[in-house]
């Protein structure tokens, strides 16, 4: 290739209008398709749950499994703990979140949910992480249930002991 070409800028076809695009967009409560470009993602596990966390910039609105985050979450500890990382962060109006959530109970879902979201801002807002990281966050828990073993009743239980 010679100096010149190799100095001169590609053109590339301009980019069609976002109200084009908005357009022929179906309304969903989950973007899809060109627009997923623009997520930011982050994954959480706790216990056997697994959630995996997309954020955008925008109004705040947060969706667990295609529902309202209040709907999905009954606790009221659950929807604190799921909503923490972006309160830490001060970005509670700032960014829509959609959660894919799967295993685990309650509790289990609002941790992982939490972590996500956590790991998701951090990309989004990397001076939020000393703040995420102080409060505990950003930290896997990696306590998981521990496995039955043969000749017990549980983990550790042991059958009941009869002497006669």
């Amino acid at each position: 290739m010679t100096e010149e070409a190799a100095n001169t800028p590609k053109t590339t076809p301009p980019a069609p209008a976002a109200e084009e695009t908005a357009a022929e967009a179906p309304a969903s409560t989950i973007p899809s398709g060109e627009g997923s470009k623009t997520f930011i993602w982050g994954m959480g596990r706790r216990k056997s749950a697994v959630a995996r966390v997309r954020i955008r910039p925008g109004s705040g609105k947060i969706l667990v499994n295609k529902r309202d985050v209040d709907e999905y979450f009954k606790g009221d500890r659950d929807r604190a703990e799921a909503r923490s990382p972006l309160q830490t962060a001060g970005a509670l109006k700032s960014y829509d979140v959609w959660v894919n959530v799967n295993g685990g109970g309650t509790t289990g879902q609002a941790d992982a949910v939490k972590l996500g979201l956590a790991r998701a801002l951090v990309k989004a807002i990397p001076e939020a992480e000393h703040a995420l990281r102080e409060k505990g966050l950003l930290t896997r828990d990696a306590r998981i249930v521990e496995r039955k073993k043969y000749g017990r009743k549980g983990a550790r239980k042991g059958f009941q002991f009869s002497k006669r």
